[in-house]
């Protein structure tokens, strides 16, 4: 006499898991907030979660479920960079014109320590 007995294959455990996992998810109590910011900087954060298909609800979620679990803040938090002042500028537009031999190097090269002390002792 022969039994047929389907055990229950690997993937469909993991398909029953998932789908449990679902449900639980889908009836947890959801608490409507608010959050205050910036228009500006509440627009460009939507175009951009728009590129990704995601909306600014999900991705404040994500964030803050990333927050929890990780038990830190999930990303770097980096200022401004600095934006150069003229003379800065100047500078790096002619050290750049130096490396592309555009201009001249000017800068006074020396073969030994002593060359060099003898030229500091110039001025």
């Amino acid at each position: 006499m022969l039994f047929n007995i389907s055990l229950p294959s690997k993937l469909g455990i993991l398909m029953q898991k998932t789908r449990a996992r679902r449900s639980r998810m889908s009836t947890a109590t959801v608490k409507p907030t608010t959050v205050r910011i910036e228009e500006g900087l509440k627009e460009q954060a939507t175009e951009f979660l728009d590129t990704v298909g995601l909306s600014l609800n999900s991705y404040l979620n994500l964030a803050v479920r990333q927050l929890v679990n990780q038990r830190k803040i999930p990303f770097e938090i980096v200022g401004r960079a600095e934006v150069p002042n003229e003379a800065t500028r100047r500078a790096m537009v002619i050290a750049e014109a130096h490396e592309l031999g555009i201009l001249p190097d000017d800068s006074p090269s020396f073969n030994n320590a002593d060359e060099l002390i003898s030229f500091l002792d110039e001025d």
